[in-house]
Formats: C-alpha cells, structure tokens, sequence
C-alpha cells in the first residue's frame, strides 16, 4: 500500500515515465519505511538508481517529496500534494549526493558494460554511434540509410522487486542469440534495451525472431505475465551525432 501510494503521488507531481518509475530500490525504501529504520542508506540507493535510469535531479527530490509527503499525511484516499521544500535535509543530502556521484563521480572508472545483463551501457552506445557517423560522413553515406536502432521495451509497471531486474536478463539473452554477428546491444533505462545494426539483409527476420524469442524467454517466470509481450520498434536514426544523443536520452525514459 505505501509503494502504491507513493508512486500516485510521485506520477502527479510530475514523475514523467510511470514505466521507469518501480525499480528493486524503492521496494528497499518502503521496507525501512516501514521498519522505521534509518532511510538515508536506502535513498542513497535509490538516488543512484534515478541517475542510471536518466531521471534528472530535480525529478528524483521530487519523488523524494512525494514519499515524505506519504508518510506525514494520513490521507489513504485522493491526491497528495508534495511540498518540495518539506523533506528532512539529511534525506534529501542523501538521496542528492548518491545521484550526482552516479551522474558525474563516476565517470572515470565508468563499466563498458552493464554487470547485470552484459549488454552495453548508454554511454558505450553513444560512443559507437559517434564512430557510424564519422564512418558516414567520410564516406559520404546517411547514417539512416546504413544503419538501423531496433528498440526494445516491456511494460514493467506491474512488476515489482528483483523480477524487474530478471526481465531484463532475459532480453539481454534473447537479443544476444538473435544479433550475434558483432551488433551493439544496450541497455537503455530499466526497461527498455536496443540494438545498433547495419541493415543488412535479413535485419527485419531477426528483429521478428528477437520479439517471438523474448517473449519466449519471458515466460519461465510467472511474476513476469504482464510483460510477456515486447514491445519493438525500429528507430529512424536522425542526420546528425547530436541529435542521435538526444534521441538515445528520450529513448531511454520510454
């Protein structure tokens, strides 16, 4: 009930992506909530979890708000309305100091690869998207033509704890299998993976068989029954680098 509740008022006060918005973090926040324990080390946490998953700064206090205002109100029923300014200094320090180090303090010592899944992370992606479109502009070719960004996304929003985390296990495997010839699969954002590939022949059967092989995999765990059925699209890749970035960052929050 508190993990429902929080995330009715976090959506309402502006959290953008429902979708994105339950990872295993918040289940370890509600519980020291409700053991009324000490929640500083469990919003650390959970502020570097906002961070990898690309939510801003200003989103996370926000969502911080949203859980105070949770716990102080005994309203069970309607909307709440967060005071941004009301949480405790020592939670908010807590929560924002975690987001900024896995925003920037990182950087140096930043994984190819999520530890996880396997797959690459966003940052990789961006790199070798940099490499496709010097490639295509010394070869005077559109990256668009050459190249194509399948994206895969499930709806985790009815899934909690670390089921979420196995789905995308899962699709990591089933997309490995499929792209074997040297593509650039990656995970994007909690929910959502993609895969950077030539168009070549034969993409579209395998972007077919990467859908059908997913939802395959998806049904060894029945927590997983809501996500059964992938959702994939292909990406039309934009003219320039710059742009690419910013459509990766828009994907990601999907």
């Amino acid at each position: 009930m508190l993990r429902a509740r929080w995330r009715t008022a976090s959506i309402a006060a502006g959290w953008r992506f429902p979708s994105d918005w339950g990872v295993p973090e918040v289940d370890a926040v509600c519980m020291s909530a409700l053991r009324k324990g000490d929640l500083t080390g469990s919003l650390s946490h959970l502020g570097r979890a906002r961070a990898q998953a690309g939510a801003g700064l200003d989103e996370t206090l926000t969502d911080l708000a949203a859980l105070h205002a949770v716990l102080t109100t005994d309203v069970q029923d309607g909307l709440i309305a967060p005071d941004p300014d009301a949480p405790p200094t020592p939670l908010v320090r807590a929560a924002a100091l975690a987001w900024a180090d896995a925003s920037f303090g990182d950087l140096p010592a930043a994984e190819a690869t999520d530890n996880l899944t396997n797959m690459t992370t966003q940052a990789y992606l961006r790199t070798r998207l940099g490499e496709v479109y010097r490639q295509g502009a010394r070869l005077e070719q559109s990256v668009a033509e050459t190249h194509a960004l399948l994206v895969v996304t499930l709806d985790l929003s009815a899934v909690t704890g670390w089921a979420r985390l196995m789905a995308m296990v899962l699709v990591a495997d089933a997309l490995r299998e499929v792209f074997d010839g040297g593509e650039s699969i990656a995970l994007l954002g909690p929910s959502v993976a993609a895969v950077l590939s030539d168009r070549g022949p034969g993409f579209g059967d395998r972007a077919l068989s990467a859908g059908w092989l997913i939802a395959e995999r998806l049904k060894v765990d029945p927590q997983l029954e809501p996500s059964r059925r992938p959702v994939l699209r292909l990406e039309r890749l934009p003219a320039t680098q710059e742009e690419a970035r910013d459509l990766l960052q828009s994907i990601s929050r999907a």
